[in-house]
């Protein structure tokens, strides 16, 4: 029976190292956030200071590069909040943040961000202002759900909210902000919360 009981120790123990070596399970929960909470704060910015609150698609007003600059200032804050709590993160569990599935991850997540991210340039210049908010969620979710596989199983069902409520915004262009709000900033509040208190906490 004892030994019985120390194989099934022992297989958990090289279940859980295999996990950690394929799968980047540094993610804090705070850092999901702190990315809320700076979305929520990017769109009282952009609709009070920008009046970025488009009805329709097309707009020559030439707001949407104001809008970019805010956008990438907020994902600057998320990025650098995400690597310090996940750098704090992984120094307790006595691991490398920086290894091969962090740079899958990170290559993984670049391809569609940077294809979207030349795509939102791309319409921002020809004035469709409209098309931003509900492509970044798209082409966010579609990097999240890309780098489902090599880190916890949640990231895919946030993936996919963000890709959801893109959709419905490109159908809805008025309601882009608020659609952004939910997606960028309750969702990420709400997966964070989830996170803390499921791998965190204790």
């Amino acid at each position: 029976m004892k030994e019985e009981k120390d194989y099934i120790k022992e297989i958990s123990e090289i279940r859980s190292m295999m996990e950690r070596s394929s799968k980047f399970l540094s993610l804090s929960g705070w850092a999901g956030i702190m990315a809320g909470i700076y979305a929520l704060a990017g769109v009282y910015v952009a609709d009070s200071y920008f009046g970025f609150n488009p009805q329709e698609i097309s707009d020559r007003g030439g707001i949407g590069l104001n809008i970019i600059l805010l956008a990438t200032v907020v994902l600057i804050f998320a990025i650098f909040t995400a690597i310090l709590l996940s750098y704090k993160r992984a120094g307790k569990r006595e691991e490398k943040l920086w290894n091969s599935t962090t740079r899958r991850l990170v290559i993984n997540m670049a391809i569609p961000l940077i294809s979207g991210g030349v795509v939102i340039l791309i319409l921002a210049f020809k004035g469709l202002v409209g098309l931003i908010a509900p492509l970044t969620m798209i082409f966010y979710g579609l990097a999240l759900f890309n780098v489902s596989g090599i880190t916890i199983k949640e990231i895919k069902g946030l993936g996919i909210t963000q890709i959801i409520l893109g959709l419905i915004g490109l159908y809805f262009v008025e309601y882009g902000l608020l659609l952004w709000a939910l997606g960028f900033g309750v969702a990420h509040i709400l997966y964070g919360i989830v996170m803390y208190f499921k791998y965190e906490r204790g």
